[in-house]
């Protein structure tokens, strides 16, 4: 029996970027073997354990064989036999494809992973990586996670007769999100979409995307013109603000309606924000996600043109907006809100550095709104005799009070 290192940390070692999850491959041995050194199983598809004491995951070598189209259409083959080299062939991409001996130092190497690294190529291993789908969306995702690396040639080719393949139409839904999440987090989203649209993806799994590029917007707002570039510009904002995953997603989804836009009435886009929000109802549907992604993503997608304009609202305005929102009851959410919205007004030709007063001037009148002691105001309407909606318009006129006095 020996034990390798493998997969990212092998690779973000050769990348200077040492600190990933260390997974381990184990050669020449069984499932038994393993269990009666301590090691606990916990693979379902395929044989993985945890070590007795540092809990890092080792797998036996194994092939696999296509039986069926999908992500879970295989056949494991586990057994003693099975070689390191053999092992290392399944694997998606040469740059993980990689093993070290964790007593010499000494690489494996058998399909020139390090001379990819050093050229910076995402590169298949085999043609075996048209037998698993899910792939497609772990090479765009790690294109967005390294953005200075490319996709080799043969393997963007390789990608698109997959999706002509119908390959990617049998993914499930928690993989693709999983994955879709994944290059959101990344450090340059953008480059997923890119992927995604060069291999034909984009347009099977996310056609509500797909739809906006060539889409013209308003030049004096857009300098950029293109909605779809509009968009990537957008999810690099929301990188380099290091937003979390739901402010994201917000910003993928916000100006949906703008490729449902009629011909005649272009680069304008009125009522855009009621179209998107309905749209990415659709996209949370198929992809399963979470709730709280889908509830922000509304939130933004149905008013990020109204807190664009916030800034000449008067009282009453900013009341109705932050009611709609429903930023008294979830103020929390209404701050990421108006972080998808400046990332939103950042992400446009030029732009990229502009102030946003409006996230400060709103964030200030959500909390004059807030200082209002609700339970005291509902008291004194109670004690008054008044009931049901006048108490809640006695809670209006205060909060009203209130944000008058702060703007």
């Amino acid at each position: 029996m020996k034990t390798y290192l493998v997969g990212g940390a092998v690779r973000d070692a050769l990348l200077g970027h040492p600190g990933a999850d260390r997974d381990w491959v184990v050669v020449g041995s069984t499932p038994e073997a393993l269990v009666a050194q301590g090691f606990e199983p916990v693979g379902r598809d395929f044989p993985v354990f945890l070590h007795p004491t540092t809990r890092e995951e080792h797998a036996l070598a194994r092939t696999e064989r296509k039986t069926a189209r999908g992500y879970r259409g295989f056949a494991v083959h586990a057994a003693p036999e099975v070689t390191l080299e053999e092992d290392l062939a399944r694997r998606d991409l040469t740059i993980n494809a990689i093993a070290q001996d964790p007593d010499t130092g000494a690489l494996t190497d058998p399909f020139g992973g390090q001379r990819d690294v050093q050229a910076k190529v995402l590169r298949h291993v085999t043609d075996a990586f048209r037998e698993d789908p899910v792939r497609i969306l772990r090479l765009a995702r790690f294109a967005a996670r390294f953005a200075d690396f490319a996709v080799a040639p043969e393997t963007l080719q390789l990608m698109r007769e997959m999706v002509d393949e119908g390959e990617v139409d049998a993914l499930v839904s928690e993989r693709v999100w999983q994955e879709l999440a994944r290059g959101l987090m990344a450090a340059r989203p953008s480059r997923m979409l890119q992927v995604l649209r060069q291999c034909g993806a984009l347009k099977r799994l996310l056609p509500e995307v797909d739809r906006l590029y060539g889409v013209p917007q308003r030049a004096e707002h857009h300098p950029e013109i293109d909605t779809g570039i509009h968009l990537e510009m957008v999810l690099d904002q929301s990188a380099l603000a290091q937003a979390p995953l739901d402010v994201r997603f917000a910003c993928l989804c916000h100006d949906l309606g703008k490729g449902t836009t009629p011909a005649d009435v272009l680069p304008r886009h009125i009522g855009h924000e009621q179209r998107s929000a309905k749209l990415l109802l659709a996209v949370c549907e198929r992809w399963r996600v979470p709730v709280e992604c889908k509830a922000l993503a509304e939130v933004v997608a149905r008013e990020h043109g109204n807190i664009h304009q916030s800034q000449s609202l008067g009282a009453q305005a900013v009341l109705r907006l932050l009611q709609r929102c429903d930023a008294l009851r979830r103020p929390e959410r209404f701050a990421l809100a108006l972080q998808a919205c400046e990332c939103d007004a950042r992400g446009r030709l030029g732009r990229e550095q502009d102030d946003y007063p409006q996230r400060a001037r709103l964030t200030g009148l959500l909390q004059a709104a807030l200082s209002v002691d609700s339970a005291s105001v509902s008291a004194q309407a109670l004690q008054e005799g008044l009931s049901g909606p006048a108490v809640g318009a006695r809670l209006d006129a205060a909060r009203l009070s209130a944000i008058s006095l702060a703007l």
